[in-house]
């Protein structure tokens, strides 16, 4: 499979391909995730001067890994090539935020946030403390 990501793959790149990845995790983007991914993208300092048209570019580089055996590697592989560590705990936050935000996080969305978590080594603790913000911040009434 040739690499159908460009040659530079952006920090915040990266960051929305672990959106995307968690949000079709379960092979259902839902208006909610897409929604937050928007809204993420939108308010974050760290998507200040991204160009919001490669969300699509991304969004389709993410599609076409799933449908390979070793696609999730390739995307994990990606992502840390693309991110500094010290992003590591901001990609799995928005992941968080994105698997909650339809307010149900699903099983196989859970195992995706397990992915990431053991892919990007997120401390145990750290997990759970962010994890549990997520879950807060998108309780309904």
């Amino acid at each position: 499979m040739s690499d159908p990501m460009p040659a530079s793959m952006s920090p915040q790149d990266a960051l929305i391909a672990v959106m995307i990845a968690v949000s079709a995790s379960d092979e259902l983007m839902r208006t909610s995730e897409l929604v937050a991914i928007q809204k993420i993208v939108s308010h974050l300092p760290v998507f200040s001067a991204y160009d919001t048209d490669r969300i699509r570019v991304i969004a389709q580089t993410v599609f076409d890994l799933f449908e390979d055996e070793d696609g999730l590697s390739a995307l994990f592989g990606l992502v840390r090539e693309a991110l500094s560590e010290r992003l590591y705990e901001t990609a799995y936050a928005l992941a968080c935020d994105v698997a909650s935000a339809d307010g149900m996080v699903r099983q196989v969305e859970l195992r995706m946030l397990e992915e990431v978590r053991e892919e990007l080594s997120i401390d145990r603790l750290h997990a759970a403390a962010i994890e549990w913000g997520a879950r807060v911040r998108h309780l309904k009434p």
